[in-house]
């Protein structure tokens, strides 16, 4: 499921694609993937079909463990990939149908891709394969077409179309990043940070750590970097959220909150230059930035990945004051995690939730 960076996609998929314009294209095409062959390095077990739900739950797959980080692959009777769970993470990568994500306006790249990213409703450990509750999951999501965590994030991009829950409260649509700044100019604080989700919502929020936090009117449909991980996969995807950066059961506001006391299992340490080495990444994990010399060691960018786009870089999807909300183009930097541009410099640690 998490490709090494230095891979590349097909010549039939990428001689298929054609990038539609306009503001978002969003596709769904066959998988254009094959079974994938056993990694010859795995732990095998194939658990009876009484220790995993019956013919109804989970009987006849092969759970692969794997390290760097500690995980179980499962598979199928043939050998292709279904999920990769990672333990003591609730993020669950699942093979899926193919799907293109593009942002024509904002970058010539596209991310084709058959990671499809879901909670799961505790985090993994060993053995949890063989509780019903995993079996009830596993066949509920396994090629499902259910909005996921990469749906949910294209839903902010410009020009994304505004969607509203029974009370009238918009959850969805084209997203800022904040207010302009009185003070700012283009390439210099031209907008202003702390929007977090429930500005973004226009509706008032309890933390359970620092308690209820009004909206502000201007900052209304404005998230900045990390109000939109929050709204992505707290918000939208059912992640607890705390309201400042302490330690806790849930996510902190900051970026530099997340990195360092947030929950979830690191798949890059923090460390003070960009790391060697991404081969541990996979689609759906949270990326950190040092990018402004004025925050010192603080961590000040966040995103999400999204994998490998069509030239083989690793691609990220952030919320950014030069593209004016969350984009995974190039406004303001390339929205790669390699290379010698400015993100790809900037890049220090990631995280698993």
């Amino acid at each position: 499921m998490a490709a090494r960076i230095k891979s590349r996609l097909p010549l039939a998929v990428l001689g298929a694609l054609a990038v539609t314009a306009g503001a978002l294209t969003y596709e769904l095409h066959a998988d254009p993937t094959a079974a994938r062959s056993p990694d010859p390095t795995a732990r095998h077990t194939r658990l009876p079909s009484a220790l995993t739900g019956g013919s109804g739950g989970t009987a006849g797959y092969r759970y692969d463990r794997l390290t760097g980080p500690d995980r179980t692959v499962v598979r199928d009777t043939s050998g292709a990939v279904l999920a990769t769970l990672t333990d003591g993470a609730r993020t669950a990568v699942l093979t899926g149908p193919g799907r293109t994500f593009s942002e024509p306006r904002a970058t010539k790249s596209t991310v084709v891709t058959d990671s499809w990213v879901r909670l799961m409703p505790r985090p993994w450990k060993p053995g949890e394969e063989r509780a019903r509750w995993f079996a009830d999951w596993l066949r509920t999501y396994r090629g499902s077409r259910a909005p996921d965590v990469f749906d949910v994030s294209m839903q902010y991009v410009r020009g994304a179309a505004p969607k509203k829950d029974a009370k009238g409260t918009r959850y969805a649509g084209d997203a800022s990043f904040g207010p302009l700044n009185p003070k700012g100019a283009h390439g210099r604080d031209l907008r202003l940070e702390k929007s977090d989700f429930y500005q973004y919502l226009g509706k008032p929020w309890t933390f359970p750590d620092s308690g209820a936090a009004a909206p502000e009117r201007v900052r209304y449909g404005s998230v900045d970097c990390s109000g939109y991980v929050r709204l992505v996969y707290g918000y939208r995807s059912g992640y607890p959220l705390l309201g400042s950066d302490h330690k806790g059961a849930g996510l902190p506001r900051t970026a530099n909150g997340m990195a360092t006391v947030g929950p979830g299992v690191s798949v890059i340490a923090n460390r003070r230059a960009r790391p060697a080495e991404l081969d541990a990444l996979q689609p759906g994990d949270l990326v950190f930035f040092d990018i402004d010399r004025r925050t010192g060691r603080r961590l000040d960018h966040s995103g999400i990945y999204l994998g490998l786009d069509t030239d083989g870089h690793p691609r990220f999807i952030s919320s950014r004051e030069e593209g004016n909300g969350p984009t995974l183009g190039d406004e303001g930097g390339d929205s790669r995690l390699d290379g010698p541009g400015y993100y790809g410099k900037g890049l220090r640690s990631a995280k698993r939730l």
